[in-house]
C-alpha cells in the first residue's frame, strides 16, 4: 500500500484544515487507518485511527471533541477533519495503515505502511 498525505498549510490558531490521504491498491478497506504527528524533538505519536468501515474510531485524548477521521473507501482515502487549531497542533502529519488490534493503535511498531508526511502549522 502507498500512502499519499496532503491538505497541510499554515493556519490561525482556532482555524480548521482538512487533511487527505489516499490509498493505491485494491485492498485499501482491509486496512486499520490512523494518522500520527511529529513535532521536532517529540517522539511520534498517535493522533486518531478508523477501524475498516470507520464504524470504530480512536482519538488521542488533546484532540477529541476537536478532531474527527473518516474514510471513503470507495475513493480510498482517509481524512482527517481538524478544528479548534492550537499552536501545539503544529506537526508532521502521517497517514499510516495497517491491521492491529484495537489496544495496539496508539503503538507506531503496529502500522505498516507510513505516508510521507504533510505540515500543519498553526500560528497563535
Amino acid at each position: 500500500v502507498q500512502l499519499q498525505a496532503s491538505g497541510g498549510g499554515l493556519v490561525q490558531a482556532g482555524g480548521s484544515l482538512r487533511l487527505s490521504c489516499a490509498a493505491s491498491g485494491r485492498t485499501f478497506s482491509t486496512y486499520r487507518m490512523a494518522w500520527f504527528r511529529q513535532s521536532p524533538g517529540k517522539e511520534r505519536e498517535f493522533v486518531a485511527g478508523a477501524s475498516e468501515n470507520g464504524g470504530t474510531t480512536r482519538y488521542t485524548d488533546s484532540v477529541k471533541g476537536r478532531f474527527t477521521i473518516s474514510r471513503d473507501n470507495a475513493k480510498n482515502t482517509v481524512y482527517l477533519q481538524m478544528r479548534g487549531l492550537q499552536p501545539e497542533d503544529t506537526s508532521l502529519y502521517y497517514c499510516v495503515a495497517g491491521r492491529p488490534v484495537f489496544s495496539a493503535w496508539t503503538e507506531r511498531e503496529s502500522w505498516y505502511y507510513w505516508g510521507q508526511g504533510t505540515q500543519v502549522t498553526v500560528s497563535s
